[in-house]
């Protein structure tokens, strides 16, 4: 893994910002058995990405002839057990999930295994279970990873002789890439919490005691409030909130907003590119996000799936067939608990105010009338 993350670390912004919309590679030129039904498990409406997701996947099948059966599962792992075997008792002849709950469904994917219909995880690991072949995800390590060194590189840690405040705000416990993402960037951070530079007023510095269940801006908004009624009430300076995704991000500069009585604008960070806080980094009140293209995350999803339902084995080679999406091939670092999984894992980068433009270059963002802020294009 670790030179996996050397690998993606080294490579260049623009090499997966040249990427965009849904593209036509080798692996979406063969002949679909257009009898073939696939099974779509997304999370939720609710968070913007979910949506993008599920319908761009949605429309890559529809247009190579596939029939789709899409389902949203309201956050609720209970509610995605009862669509997936909704969808086995259908007879669709594959999975493409992307978990509530990774943990949860396990049972429910035996019957998959029974019926030789192939399972594959989308963006979120699925634990326990030997139904499961197949994982399609950014490299989770460096999303956290990428946080943790734009903090560091901020705010010249590795030199620096004055001392800061940060605060962790990680994603929910039963999304496995939420402990991925915090591990990630607490590691690059870590040696600078050791040496006394960086300072965790709460003390919570363990995933389990920072996660936001749901990765609700609702409920990050509360924990933050929380922290800083407790730990800044008395103009204490919170120089970094590090949050693990977009959502969450929002709810902090929520709590910010309303609750912190410092004068100084603390560093949050984000993941995923949402709309509101792509308008906060330019406002200044959100610093940075990692961005994933989910429609190059769909793109390879498609070629994954689309080799299994016309009958082939992915492989290791199959990376070649993406264009210009960045995909290394990993079958040795993401283990469910029973096997390791074989894994396609795309490469985020970090947007800030001063290369929103990469946004727009993708072909999923434009700017609004008066080039200010960043708009969905669809």
């Amino acid at each position: 893994m670790k030179k996996l993350l050397a690998a993606a670390a080294a490579l260049a912004i623009g090499c997966s910002v040249a990427s965009c919309g849904e593209k036509k590679t080798d692996s979406q030129t063969t002949n679909s058995d257009t009898k073939k039904t696939i099974g779509i498990a997304m999370p939720t409406k609710e968070l913007e990405r979910w949506n993008s997701d599920g319908e761009s996947l949605k429309s890559q099948f529809e247009k190579a002839g596939y029939k789709v059966d899409l389902r949203f599962s309201e956050n609720n792992a209970d509610k995605q057990n009862e669509d997936i075997s909704g969808m086995l008792s259908d007879g669709v002849d594959l999975l493409l999930i992307a978990a509530v709950d990774g943990s949860t469904l396990s049972d429910t994917l035996a019957g998959a295994k029974e019926k030789n219909i192939p399972v594959v995880a989308y963006d979120r690991l699925i634990m326990n279970t030997d139904a499961l072949t197949y994982y399609i995800s950014f490299d989770n390590l460096t999303v956290g990873k990428l946080q943790g060194e734009y903090v560091r590189d901020q705010l010249h840690l590795i030199s620096t002789t004055t001392e800061y405040n940060i605060e962790f705000v990680a994603g929910d416990e039963g999304d496995n890439n939420a402990r991925y993402f915090f591990n990630g960037a607490y590691d690059v951070l870590k040696p600078y919490v050791d040496n006394g530079t960086l300072h965790i007023l709460s003390g919570k510095n363990a995933f389990e005691q920072v996660a936001t269940i749901g990765w609700t801006t609702e409920n990050a908004e509360k924990n933050m409030k929380e922290t800083l009624a407790s730990y800044y009430n008395d103009d204490k300076s919170l120089d970094i909130v590090l949050c693990a995704n977009d959502s969450t991000a929002l709810g902090v500069a929520n709590a910010l907003a309303s609750d912190y009585k410092g004068g100084n604008t603390p560093i949050i960070t984000g993941q995923d590119g949402d709309i509101a806080n792509l308008k906060n980094i330019v406002d200044g009140k959100q610093s940075m996000t990692v961005y994933k293209n989910v429609n190059d995350e769909a793109a390879v999803a498609f070629g994954v799936c689309k080799m299994l339902l016309d009958g082939g084995i992915p492989t290791a080679k199959l990376t070649e067939s993406f264009g210009d999406v960045k995909v290394n091939y990993n079958s040795e670092s993401y283990n469910n608990g029973v096997k390791y999984i074989q894994s396609y894992l795309l490469v985020p980068y970090v947007i800030t105010k001063d290369n929103l433009q990469l946004l727009v270059d993708t072909g999923n963002f434009k700017w609004d009338s008066e080039n200010k802020y960043i708009e969905a294009a669809k």
